[in-house]
């Protein structure tokens, strides 16, 4: 387990140095994730004129997108189709170690562009957090970016058997949007519909850790069991997509 910590974190200090070199494009990855909780805050401030809670919640949930953010398909699923998967795969260390590391290092570069943002937008609006909140809201915060890089993962791992990754992608990305907390506060949902999206894992996902953070009444307890469910279950799709993914990798591949 020592080894394996200490490889990850050479691996993230590794992948982040590399990506250094292209801080162009992380500006640009960031605005992607940056741009659409400013325009919801827009939106619904609105709607709710002067709603302390609105502006809160976007702006938690704007650093939950923006520190969570997954590229998977983008990094992982172009080994699968260029063949250069095979050179991880005799490596004495895990596959996933890769994908992983950059993962962290990728959220903590678009995190650096993000937080001055934040703090920006937070200082013209005079949004309050509350300490004990933010506390509330870290757990589920780091299970969030668990459960989307697992998600994006096993959306990613259709490259082998398909080359329709980014649209099949895309459809996850965009139902996240829709389902996560990001186009309409799950609070501001109808009842009934409000309590079914809090079992999907789209909201464990976005909307959690941001409700969380603003204070927002959340069932704690409740929100864990769903969050750990979910973690669980796409942990064991994403095993099962890996084993039969690579079976049929080596079978193509020689």
């Amino acid at each position: 387990m020592t080894r394996l910590l200490q490889l990850f974190r050479l691996g993230v200090v590794r992948q982040f140095l590399s990506w250094s070199g292209a801080w162009w494009f992380v500006v640009a990855l960031a605005a992607g994730q940056i741009l659409p909780p400013l325009i919801g805050l827009a939106v619904w401030r609105t709607v709710f004129p002067g709603s302390a809670q609105v502006s809160t919640y976007y702006l938690a949930l704007l650093f939950t997108v923006a520190t969570t953010a997954s590229y998977e398909n983008h990094t992982f699923s172009q080994g699968i189709y260029k063949g250069t998967l095979a050179d991880e795969l005799v490596k004495p260390q895990p596959v996933i170690m890769l994908p992983l590391s950059e993962n962290v290092a990728v959220r903590a570069w678009i995190g650096l562009v993000a937080v001055p943002v934040i703090v920006l937008v937070g200082a013209m609006l005079t949004v309050p957090f509350e300490p004990g909140a933010l506390l509330v809201a870290l757990p589920f915060w780091l299970g969030a970016g668990l459960l989307r890089f697992l998600f994006t993962w096993c959306l990613a791992m259709t490259a082998f058997w398909s080359e329709r990754v980014h649209a099949i992608t895309a459809f996850g990305t965009t139902t996240l949007y829709l389902l996560g907390g990001n186009a309409v506060p799950i609070n501001l949902l109808p009842s009934f519909w409000g309590d079914l999206a809090r079992l999907l894992p789209f909201y464990s996902m976005l909307g959690l850790p941001a409700d969380a953070a603003a204070g927002q009444a959340v069932q704690a307890g409740t929100a864990a069991i769903v969050q750990i469910g979910w973690l669980v279950l796409l942990g064991l799709a994403a095993r099962t997509l890996w084993l039969r993914g690579l079976r049929r990798f080596t079978a193509v591949g020689g």
